[in-house]
């Protein structure tokens, strides 16, 4: 019994490309390279169409603040310009 195992283990040592065990890591390894082709395309795509969603969106609720003559009150300091004084729909 000894003397099998010994000679099955030093068969795997010497060439550890044959087995069941090289085939299970092949197939593994491409799913694995499948998904990362199939996610990332379509993370981005999501990410993309998901910002400008939410900037037309946006966009859209300031016209709109605008349009009702209410201004457009933020604590961001971010690139949002601020709305104008007086509207132009609101001169006589």
């Amino acid at each position: 019994m000894e003397e099998t195992l010994r000679a099955t283990l030093e068969e795997t040592l010497t060439d550890p490309t044959s087995g069941p065990n090289v085939i299970t890591f092949l197939v593994i390894a491409g799913l694995g390279l499948a998904m990362a082709l199939i996610y990332v395309p379509v993370r981005l795509f999501l990410t993309i169409t998901a910002r400008s969603r939410r900037l037309r969106l946006l966009q859209r609720i300031r016209r709109l603040r605008e349009a009702l003559g209410q201004p457009l009150e933020t604590n961001t300091t971010g690139p949002i310009p601020a709305p104008s004084e007086t509207p132009s729909s609101a001169t006589p």
